[in-house]
């Protein structure tokens, strides 16, 4: 059983679990010329309200813990849309055009989950289930809860594989064009909408499922687990995790660390429901990054972060607080992965300087 992905921007497969599988209807184009981006945060107010809650009394236990992923995860994907919206010209070639919404069916979830998908009022319909803050869609006034019933006058796909099948819709129509006609049903009525296409940095970000306090990026994904997100204490300090891991795969580090299928196999582990936690025992294979690696990825992440319009001046005090409350020594935590914290603090501040620098002359802030 797999927890769904924000962003699975090029392909899509069914999903065994429990929260939004990511039809952030991906337009797959070619990477290229990539316009600067945006330095202040979009809005992001009532992209993604939380599922309408039945009585208590009424709950059965996987409907609890249905809705407990979907509040976990729609706070992790409201802190993630700005950085992926305003960073793609920082991301370079991992940017690419996308609709900028969510959709799923009852049967993106696991079956012991279908029934409790089915009482938060899912069919086999593929519904809005948020909508990607500054996109096109939130443009256009795509809302939650919205039907999905054309793309280009043609039917939406319906049933259990209805997500693979608008994909493979949508990768056949994006190449060459700037938007893409949809059809949704709000209130019984049915409204066609044209969705112009959204640049953003195409990472994957996944909820793992562990209390481990830590993050992982296999150059294509973003993961943060339920244990980090429990540590944070601000969106801002999830925005510096976050950020950092996009760094860490827009330059190439796992890849330079010969990691990317360590890191891989530990996503896919994470984003089930009840991953192998056995698995995770010391630092489950994963070679720690350099100290040079740590501080160019502090370094474009905190760019990132402050084009997203988040607070960097936090920085340094927070990843002090996760190396001292989880030094080195903790193995599967996120120090023991990247060691040099002195290194990085020195970096971490000159970042912060510079970027002060460049927001203060209005110049624009990239590196």
């Amino acid at each position: 059983m797999r927890l769904a992905s924000y962003t699975q921007w090029l392909t899509f497969k069914p999903y065994a679990a429990a929260t939004l599988p990511l039809l952030l209807l991906a337009a797959c184009s070619t990477p290229g010329e990539v316009a600067p981006g945006a330095q202040k945060p979009p809005v992001a107010t009532g992209t993604t309200q939380p599922a309408p809650k039945p009585a208590a009394s009424t709950a059965t236990p996987e409907q609890a813990e249905l809705r407990a992923l979907v509040v976990q995860q729609d706070r992790l994907y409201d802190v993630a849309a700005p950085l992926l919206v305003n960073n793609a010209e920082l991301c370079r070639n991992n940017a690419r055009n996308l609709l900028g919404f969510t959709a799923k069916t009852k049967f993106s979830y696991s079956a012991e989950f279908i029934d409790a998908a089915t009482a938060m009022g899912l069919t086999d319909q593929l519904q809005v289930a948020g909508v990607l803050a500054g996109s096109g869609a939130a443009r256009v006034g795509l809302k939650r809860g919205d039907l999905l019933v054309s793309i280009q006058d043609k039917p939406a796909p319906t049933g259990a594989d209805a997500e693979r099948k608008t994909a493979l819709m949508l990768g056949a129509l994006v190449n060459g064009r700037n938007s893409i006609k949809v059809t949704i049903a709000r209130d019984g009525n049915n409204q066609p909408l044209n969705v112009a296409l959204t640049r953003a940095c195409a990472f994957g970000i996944e909820l793992g499922n562990t209390d481990n306090v830590n993050s992982y990026a296999d150059g294509r994904r973003v993961l943060i687990t339920s244990g980090m997100m429990k540590f944070v204490q601000s969106d801002d300090e999830l925005a510096y995790v976050i950020a950092r891991e996009m760094a860490h795969n827009t330059l190439t580090h796992p890849a330079k660390q010969r990691i990317t299928a360590t890191m891989s196999g530990i996503i896919d582990n994470l984003m089930r429901l009840r991953p192998d936690t056995s698995s995770l025992g010391g630092s489950a294979g994963v070679k720690p990054y350099t100290q040079q690696q740590d501080a160019a990825a502090d370094k474009l992440a905190l760019f990132m972060v402050a084009r997203a319009g988040y607070k960097i001046e936090n920085a340094a005090a927070f990843w002090q607080r996760l190396a001292t409350q989880y030094p080195v020594t903790v193995l599967n935590a996120h120090t023991a992965i990247h060691p040099a914290t002195a290194y990085r603090l020195s970096a971490i501040q000159q970042a912060v300087q510079d970027i002060q620098a460049k927001q203060a002359a209005g110049a624009k802030l990239v590196q």
